[in-house]
């Protein structure tokens, strides 16, 4: 892009201060548009979304499977760098893509397994039952989430692994208080 040169730039002195104002390079890519004209960009995404909703559950299947994948190699041959991120992308993306495809829940505990995952100070001392935990909690949501009755139940499955993995960060960093300090910051993920 162009910059601006001096003389497009307007300067307004007061006693106190000035004021500078430069041109709005977006002004000339901008398009008007007619009052009559009916297109609505957020509700051609919303259609395009509904559309793709079909595959969600194929593509969040792939996700899980995936995490799974990760965590039984860690399991079978222990952690290794490799290892680690894979099982970290895994979790981040199923944190990242969750909610889109209608498991809120699992987002939240895929957040908690990415935080356990990247403030541990060693994965190999942290208990394998509070990886299984995590993963057999995204598993269960992805295979209940249609019973209405199963949603709060993971919502609160969601909270309390958050707490438990919380207070173990806590207690293994308690000697680390710059990880502390993101360790207590609340949650990311949108409430359900």
């Amino acid at each position: 892009m162009a910059k601006n040169s001096a003389r497009d730039i307007e300067v307004t002195a007061f006693a106190t201060h000035q004021i500078i104002t430069q041109p709005n390079p977006l002004r000339k890519v901008l398009r008007r548009v007619d009052e009559k004209d009916t297109d609505d960009p957020v509700a051609r995404a919303e259609q395009a979304l509904a559309s793709l909703s079909g595959e969600f559950k194929e593509w969040m299947t792939t996700e899980v499977n995936r995490l799974s994948a990760a965590y039984v190699a860690i399991r079978n041959d222990g952690f290794t760098k490799e290892r680690r991120d894979e099982l970290f992308h895994a979790a981040h993306d199923i944190k990242g893509d969750a909610v889109t495809f209608g498991y809120p829940a699992a987002a939240g505990i895929a957040e908690s397994l990415c935080r356990v995952i990247e403030h541990a100070p060693d994965l190999e001392k942290v208990p394998a039952e509070l990886f299984t935990h995590h993963i057999n909690a995204i598993l269960a949501i992805l295979h209940e989430n249609t019973r209405l009755d199963s949603i709060s139940v993971s919502a609160e499955l969601s909270r309390r692994l958050r707490k438990v993995a919380d207070d173990y960060l806590a207690h293994v960093n308690r000697d680390r208080p710059e990880h502390l300090e993101v360790i207590l910051a609340p949650s990311i993920v949108p409430a359900e």
